[in-house]
């Protein structure tokens, strides 16, 4: 750069600012818009740590119908959660022409989706598991029960056996009212299963555009450091230019002061002459 482009920089107006270029432009939109969204992911992560209180009780003492039902109800109320603002990062991704600092919002938010997703995900395997095992083990017991009830000693008389069906028929109510939960119990776990398979294409889809929003920004990141490293030298330059004009002004008051010595010796000589 050289002396002329200095003075020409200097002269410039100074009104331009960085909210001024185009690729640092703020759009308002986008910042309520991915607001919303973080909003929504800090609500989800609070659901996250009440199903992980709630799947620690299943499988335990403490397992009550109740307990399966919260875990039902967070879970559903979490997919759809991580639903909507799955499609609000496919609107971000699809917004258009983004800045430097709307890309980083939208990496951030896309890292933070993806890692509170795999960890949902995790919840709902372990849901099911312990579910799956309870059920299993409650059907099982069931079985052994039914076949005790629906076997009768051979060679008994008629009245005796009729006894023994009226005292059965409380017990074989309670058969039917538990098959009844376990199949609701084995319902839960079905559903919990398809909300699993709906999550996992949603993940799929969001790890793609993490990894496309890493390339991109990595390319941000060499594209600043480029700009940060010009920038460097075009202040070096602009330094040094600087310097060179007060040297050149400094040079210029001096053979003024000199040449101005010089001339009222002139004009003292000749009023005295």
């Amino acid at each position: 750069m050289s002396f002329n482009d200095s003075s020409r920089l200097e002269s410039q107006p100074t009104t331009m600012r960085r909210s001024d270029d185009p690729q640092y432009s703020d759009d308002p939109e986008f910042r309520e818009f991915s607001t919303k969204l973080s909003d929504k992911l800090f609500s989800l992560t609070g659901n996250l740590n009440r199903l992980s209180q709630q799947v620690a009780l299943l499988g335990g003492r403490r397992e009550t119908e109740r307990v399966r039902e919260r875990v039902q109800d967070i879970i559903e109320d979490t997919s759809t959660g991580f639903k909507e603002v799955g499609e609000g990062l496919k609107r971000i991704a699809e917004w258009g022409e983004l800045g430097p600092s709307q890309k980083f919002t939208q990496g951030k938010l896309n890292r933070e989706f993806k890692a509170s997703l795999t960890e949902f995900q995790v919840l709902q395997r372990s849901a099911i598991e312990k579910q799956r095992a309870s059920a299993t083990a409650a059907r099982a017991a069931l079985d052994h029960e039914g076949d005790g009830i629906s076997s009768s000693p051979s060679g008994q008389q008629q009245q005796q056996l009729q006894q023994e069906q009226e005292l059965h028929l409380a017990p074989q109510d309670e058969v039917d009212f538990q098959e009844s939960l376990i199949i609701e119990r084995e319902s839960e776990i079905r559903n919990i299963e398809q909300s699993v398979g709906e999550l996992n294409e949603l993940f799929r889809d969001v790890a793609h555009m993490v990894h496309e929003q890493g390339e991109q920004l990595d390319i941000i990141s060499e594209n600043v450091e480029t700009t940060r490293n010009d920038t460097r030298g075009a202040n070096t330059e602009l330094t040094a230019a600087a310097r060179h004009q007060r040297a050149s002004r400094n040079k210029m008051c001096c053979l003024l002061l000199i040449l101005a010595v010089v001339l009222t010796i002139i004009i003292l000589a000749a009023v005295l002459g």
